[in-house]
């Protein structure tokens, strides 16, 4: 995905799947506290459903819109980890393995960080 976009303005924005089938509108962008890279989306799946997190790489924004290049079965199959705090490197990991990504060095060597910071939010 693009990484000179700004976070913030992914919220509010449709995502679809890889066969352009609407997931949702997505809720939460969560950045890597390593890097301060957009990482992962809460995709809003359904009007009383649930939050999905997919990741932010390999999708891309596409007229306007988040294009996941995974199927909306999977996506919805995604671990639910609740949204509004940080994941765990143990979340994270989850995460990665479900979607079938690699693993970056950093998720793996830093295991007391706290990840997926979300975007907009202010330190406590």
């Amino acid at each position: 995905m693009q990484t000179d976009i700004d976070p913030r303005s992914l919220i509010g924005r449709k995502a679809f799947d890889r066969a352009g089938t609407k997931i949702g509108t997505i809720d939460e962008v969560y950045l890597d506290d390593a890097t301060g890279v957009p990482e992962w989306a809460a995709v809003r799946t359904g009007l009383f459903s649930r939050d999905a997190f997919v990741p932010l790489e390999p999708s891309e924004i596409v007229d306007g819109a988040l294009r996941v290049p995974f199927e909306r079965a999977l996506i919805k199959d995604a671990p639910d980890f609740g949204v509004g705090r940080h994941l765990s490197p143990e979340q994270e990991l989850q995460l990665y393995h479900h979607y079938g990504l690699h693993v970056g060095p950093a998720a793996r060597t830093t295991p007391d960080r706290d990840f997926g910071e979300v975007a907009g939010a202010e330190e406590t």
